[in-house]
């Protein structure tokens, strides 16, 4: 099969979520709706080619005429455990295992599991032990729960932005505020996070 580009992996996810939610696929007015696309043609043109590369079938005049030819679920979400130094947080050697959760599942897309090491987000309800949700991003928002990378070392934290500073807060008074200025030292996020699981997935 040839490799889907970014655009059609994203419609693909909208399709498999729908199917996941609300039992039967979207139509193409609401996969153009949910991408802020006017004109349907080019929904089509990437229903088309996913046709063509094999992972969706397209029925003739039904308005839901999409059938997915492979299963929504995948292996699910991979889980990382302890993260080393200097090292992508989603390399393969940190993954545990696949737990078998949908990324639905979250109000947010979640992309992967990260098993908290610790107690310093513990007033936030966040224990040790407990698995975070995370959407990969680069970028946040003053106030959101980071996964965070300073000088290769990854931690989770309140982000708290302000002119050229930015504050890693714990949720617990026995662990320091971790000041980084921007100007002079590397922050970089790895993501946000969406949801935390108690119960362990074993």
């Amino acid at each position: 099969m040839k490799p889907l580009t970014d655009r059609q992996q994203d419609i693909l996810t909208f399709i498999e979520q729908t199917l996941v939610r609300e039992g039967f696929p979207p139509t193409i007015a609401e996969i153009a709706e949910a991408f802020g696309v006017r004109s349907s043609n080019s929904i089509r043109g990437h229903l088309q080619a996913l046709a063509q590369k094999g992972v969706i079938e397209l029925v003739p005049s039904v308005s839901r005429g999409i059938r997915l030819l492979r299963p929504p679920a995948g292996a699910g979400l991979p889980l990382v455990g302890r993260v080393a130094a200097g090292r992508p947080i989603l390399a393969e050697e940190h993954i545990e295992r696949y737990c078998p959760l949908g990324p639905e599942l979250f109000q947010h897309r979640a992309e992967y599991l990260l098993r908290v090491r610790g107690m310093s987000m513990r007033e936030a309800g966040i224990l040790d032990g407990d698995l975070l949700a995370v959407q990969r991003t680069p970028e946040a928002r003053s106030g959101q729960i980071v996964v965070a990378r300073i000088n290769d070392e990854v931690t989770v934290k309140r982000l708290r932005l302000e002119a050229a500073k930015a504050y890693l807060e714990p949720a617990n008074p026995e662990f320091a505020v971790i000041e980084v200025n921007l100007a002079r030292e590397s922050l970089a996020i790895e993501g946000v996070v969406v949801g935390v699981i108690r119960t362990e997935l074993d």
